[in-house]
């Protein structure tokens, strides 16, 4: 079959038209014959997103951003960007923008909610959020540290101009003669460790000797004490353990009353008897000195007895007992 020139020339239009929105549909990365679903984002600034960056979930490449323009006077941005229909998630999934790279470029990533509420449709506005990039987080970690800083050279100044008012000419004066002070001292010590040095090699054989002697002293100490240690000194210092520790048993049981010698010390009524007897006996032997007559009466021709009587002032009748 035979075409005309019209009809080709009709074709070959037609084709043209095809291939120029075929052409535009690519370079603004939105397919001609797509079934995405289409969504909204607002964000008050993009940091450089441009259209046909992909939109990911968990990573994975499900759709490409279409357009930004203003939403209103505001200065807020709406993106519109599409997604696979392949998966579905909650409305109140969020469409974060975060950084593609160290140096650069920005992308959208679904971070996907399975709740309760209904799934998203097409033409769904989704909560929008920007994470913060490296300089950013850079900058938030740096201005505590550069506070610090800023504080820390704001008292140092501080610091170095008191430093300077204290520094005054006395003080300076005063200083150095402290620094010249100790100088002097040093040099004392120094000499002081020369003359103490030249003392020791001067007096070296003598010290030597005071040396010998002393061990010499420490070896005769060592012999004596195995000397007494072979005399028996040992045994000796036991047994006098041994007698110290009878005469402690002795001892306590004379404080406990037990034996003669406990009782004696313990019974007081048996200390006042002996007392008093012995008194007694101290006024018979002065009675009997003073009137001997009393106790001997010697009859040499059979005379009769003369009675005794009692003299005046007789010591007997006049001591009283204690």
């Amino acid at each position: 079959m035979k075409l005309s020139r019209e009809i080709k020339t009709g074709i070959i239009v037609i084709g043209g038209i095809l291939l120029f929105i075929l052409g535009f549909t690519y370079l603004k990365a939105s397919p001609l014959f797509d079934d995405s679903k289409i969504f909204y984002a607002v964000y008050p600034n993009v940091g450089g997103l441009q259209p046909g960056t992909p939109v990911s979930i968990n990573g994975y490449a499900v759709g490409k951003v279409q357009d930004i323009r203003f939403k209103d006077a505001s200065g807020q941005l709406i993106v519109t960007f599409s997604v696979n229909d392949g998966f579905d998630f909650s409305r109140n999934s969020i469409a974060e923008l975060y950084d593609t790279g160290i140096i650069g470029g920005k992308g959208i990533q679904i971070k996907p909610v399975f709740d309760e509420d209904r799934m998203a449709q097409n033409r769904d506005t989704l909560p929008s959020n920007i994470q913060p990039g490296l300089t950013e987080l850079v900058q938030q970690n740096l201005s505590p540290l550069q506070m610090k800083v800023e504080g820390a050279v704001t008292n140092a100044d501080s610091l170095l101009v008191h430093f300077n008012d204290v520094l005054d000419e006395g003080t300076r004066s005063n200083l150095r003669q402290s620094i010249r002070g100790l100088n002097q001292l040093v040099a004392s010590f120094q000499k002081s460790a020369d003359g103490l040095n030249e003392l020791l090699v001067a007096n070296r054989s003598q010290l030597d000797s005071t040396l010998k002697n002393f061990n010499k002293v420490s070896g005769n100490l060592a012999q004596l004490s195995d000397s007494l240690n072979e005399a028996g000194l040992g045994e000796t210092i036991r047994n006098m353990e041994a007698t110290l520790s009878s005469l402690n048993a002795v001892m306590s049981k004379m404080e406990q009353g037990e034996g003669t010698m406990g009782k004696l010390m313990q019974d007081e009524a048996l200390y006042e008897n002996l007392a008093n007897a012995s008194r007694e006996l101290d006024l018979l032997l002065q009675d009997f000195r003073l009137n001997p007559k009393r106790y001997v009466n010697v009859s040499v021709f059979g005379k009769k007895q003369k009675e005794y009587t009692v003299p005046e002032n007789d010591p007997a009748e006049n001591q009283s007992p204690q």
